[in-house]
């Protein structure tokens, strides 16, 4: 049976464990997945201590969370680009420049959201 083709809890499980070797991936091989996720495991338990409304946690943990799905898609626009291969190709170098700016932009994001809540 084919991946397209499983249904119900066997996808489910199996949607699971890919998803979670996916984050292994990159916990081991990616060090600024590794740094975000250090960054992660300050910041939200900060956003739970502070004496904020529920929105404003609410947005402070979405948009740390934010930062570490765009580093995943960064990670595996990489990936995809190093699998074709090693040799320097303008379209190559512009796929991973736009993956990095999309990192850039979301800790833009999160450095504005809790600058904002927090001393604005």
């Amino acid at each position: 049976m084919s991946q397209k083709t499983k249904h119900g809890f066997k996808r489910l499980f199996n949607a699971t464990r890919f998803s979670y070797q996916g984050l292994q991936a990159a916990f081991k091989t990616e060090a600024a997945f590794r740094e975000e996720l250090i960054l992660a495991c300050i910041m939200i338990p900060l956003a739970f201590w502070l004496d904020v409304s529920q929105i404003e946690r609410i947005l402070m943990i979405a948009c740390v969370v934010l930062v570490m799905v765009m580093e995943l898609i960064n990670s595996a626009i990489e990936a995809v680009v190093d699998r074709i291969g090693t040799e320097h190709h303008e379209l190559s170098g512009k796929a991973k420049d736009i993956g990095s700016a999309t990192v850039m932009l979301t800790m833009l994001l999160t450095v504005y959201v809790w600058a904002e809540i927090l001393f604005l």
